[in-house]
């Protein structure tokens, strides 16, 4: 799904401030699928008196639902009750890794969408919140939004993060678009530590969209995604604090996180960061970025760097040409 950075402007102007309508409040946002503390489930786990062997397989799976393979490895050496009741879970890994290697062509396999949606129809009738997701994102790609939407909101209602982040950006790319269910799903996998989720619900507070405009709290959650590895939200929150939109004005810091984007692959923080360090005087660093962000298709930093270029010995841009050829982004999120 395409995603966009900082908020568009009407003017034009990509740094004017929205007006703070009112307080943002979690309480807007409340879970929806509370089965472990209000349902039925709460009461069959207390009649148990302790007991996790007489846990309802029906309980049990729908908290074991998005559980990776160690998970439920470890969970079944509880009891023979629970490595009985998780076999489904158990198997549906075996189709999700299988459904992977046709997506991809690992393993030996050639890739094949159809069967490796097959195998993921196989793992999520089986309970697994992970195969949904995954089949959701087939559904996605070869246009299917329907059937997408309807794994992506059964893996959100057992809790499932990427579910709930994937099921909140579907409502927005819907038609009509569904802004203020988006907002509710995306809160709740942003609560959980999805750091995508966490970017997109702050550009919804950003933006005013489905929610209140809330610059402060869009800020937070930019520098929630950003400390979580996400190189977008890095890149906003340096334009946070490069202008003082929802966290206090800091060159130093806009500058920190300006560069923690660069150094990920951000093209725009690459060019930005490149005219920083042109204006700070450090021309062959300043060439090697804004070289990155030309490569990266920012054509303006293009501009920028042959001027610099020129100001260089033909040793300088030698090197500089070699350091660029030879640049590898650092880790994240994406």
């Amino acid at each position: 799904m395409k995603q966009s950075t900082w908020p568009g402007r009407s003017d034009g102007s990509r740094f004017k401030s929205l007006p703070i309508k009112h307080q943002f409040h979690q309480s807007e946002f409340k879970s929806t699928s509370k089965f472990w503390s209000t349902s039925s489930a709460s009461r069959q786990i207390r009649s148990s008196d302790g007991d996790f062997s007489k846990l309802p397989f029906d309980i049990l799976t729908k908290i074991a639902a998005s559980f990776t393979l160690p998970n439920l490895q470890a969970a079944s050496l509880v009891c023979k009750s629970w490595s009985e009741g998780l076999r489904p879970l158990r198997e549906a890994m075996l189709f999700l890794k299988w459904g992977k290697r046709f997506k991809h062509g690992r393993g030996g396999v050639r890739p094949n969408l159809n069967k490796a949606l097959e195998s993921f129809l196989k793992g999520a009738a089986r309970g697994s919140t992970l195969a949904m997701v995954d089949a959701g994102l087939l559904y996605w790609e070869i246009g299917d939004k329907d059937k997408a939407i309807a794994l992506y909101e059964k893996a959100a209602k057992l809790g499932d993060r990427s579910g709930q982040c994937n099921l909140g950006l579907a409502y927005l790319q819907a038609e009509p678009s569904k802004r203020k269910e988006a907002v509710k799903w995306l809160f709740q996998a942003s609560k959980s530590g999805h750091v995508r989720a966490q970017y997109q619900f702050a550009l919804c507070l950003h933006q005013g969209s489905g929610v209140n405009c809330n610059l402060q709290e869009a800020a937070r959650w930019y520098l929630k995604a950003a400390e979580g590895g996400y190189v977008r939200a890095m890149y906003n929150v340096a334009l946070c604090y490069s202008v003082g939109e929802g966290l206090a004005q800091s060159h130093r810091l806009a500058r920190k996180w300006m560069k923690r984007a660069a150094d990920r692959g951000h093209s725009k923080a690459q060019f930005e960061h490149g005219l920083g360090l042109f204006s700070e005087g450090e021309q062959l660093k300043a060439v090697v970025y804004l070289e990155l962000a030309t490569r990266a298709g920012e054509t303006a930093a293009a501009h920028v760097k042959n001027v610099i270029l020129q100001q260089l010995s033909a040793t300088s841009r030698d090197r500089v040409m070699n350091l660029a050829d030879n640049w590898r982004a650092l880790p994240s999120s994406r």
